[in-house]
């Protein structure tokens, strides 16, 4: 079972989220809707999946609360105690819209960390960000200006790297950070840090996967005369690039579009597929199923 999130000082108007996994079966549904009506809620959204390759079901709720709002995530944890150990359920529950605490790590791209920077000023994006953590200088003006702490630690060898990670490690503890971000932070994570975050590092690929791997895969797309570029953003797993998928989109490019050009279009697409891939989280709309994931 996941920690029950307790936000302070809860409005009237504050809806819950509540996720959950189990072996699937009958009753799941009503046992859930029982439990909603029991702490005096009412279901605002519901979606659900049972997976014929796994056999897990899994289920996402927005509940409002009818009655004693100030009470109402106690009494809705309560009455789902006794569904969630007859199920053996895993579950969270939490606040709709509240921000998560995000950490961004950056090398010299600029475009996805001012992309989810934007979004989160413009009250676009449910994240809050108490640090960004660079091996490069490149961001430092972009974090300056969305008012954003920036450290640079330099890589240049293993020592480098290794403090790197530890400062990571460290940062993720003391600023109680729920997801790491590698907005185009260019270094491969230990087998360590990689276990560390399991669950809650995404990762933006600059390519539909799989292909292209590597520092140009731009140059590579134009020498192969592509019709389509993409990006891919994942769970970071200590198979580099091969973690559970979140999101991904494509764009139509053609014989005509340089390196430059497909460059500039390939950005586009990674920010934009990193940044649904942020909010998907952020909301509480993705589930694991192994080795990929279930988006609500």
């Amino acid at each position: 079972m996941y920690p029950v999130n307790t936000i302070a000082n809860d409005s009237p108007g504050t809806q819950w989220v509540l996720t959950l996994s189990c072996i699937d079966g009958p009753g799941i549904v009503h046992a859930i809707s029982g439990a909603v009506v029991e702490a005096g809620g009412n279901i605002e959204e519901s979606q659900q999946f049972a997976s014929a390759d796994t056999g897990r079901f899994f289920m996402r709720l927005q509940v409002s609360p009818i009655a004693r709002p100030e009470t109402f995530e106690a009494r809705f944890a309560g009455a789902l105690a006794a569904v969630t150990e007859r199920y053996r359920m895993t579950w969270r529950l939490d606040v709709v819209g509240r921000p998560v605490r995000t950490l961004l790590l950056a090398s010299t791209a600029t475009h996805c960390v001012n992309d989810l920077l934007y979004r989160r000023r413009n009250g676009q994006l449910p994240v809050e960000v108490p640090l960004i953590l660079s091996n490069h200088e490149t961001v430092r003006d972009i974090a300056e200006f969305y008012g954003v702490p920036f450290e640079h630690r330099p890589i240049a060898g293993a020592d480098d790297k290794a403090a790197f990670e530890a400062r990571v490690i460290a940062a993720v503890d003391e600023l109680d950070i729920e997801l790491v971000v590698l907005a185009r932070y260019m270094q491969i994570l230990s087998p360590g840090l990689c276990e560390a975050l399991e669950g809650r590092a995404i990762n933006i690929h600059h390519s539909f996967l799989p292909g292209f791997k590597g520092a140009n895969p731009y140059k590579q797309a134009h020498e192969r005369g592509v019709k389509l570029i993409g990006a891919t953003a994942h769970f970071v797993t200590t198979d580099l690039d091969e973690g559970p998928i979140i999101e991904q989109d494509v764009m139509r490019v053609d014989h005509g579009s340089s390196v430059r050009e497909l460059t500039q279009l390939g950005q586009d697409v990674e920010a934009r597929v990193l940044r649904q891939a942020v909010r998907s989280f952020a909301e509480n709309r993705v589930l694991a199923d192994g080795a990929r994931t279930i988006i609500f």
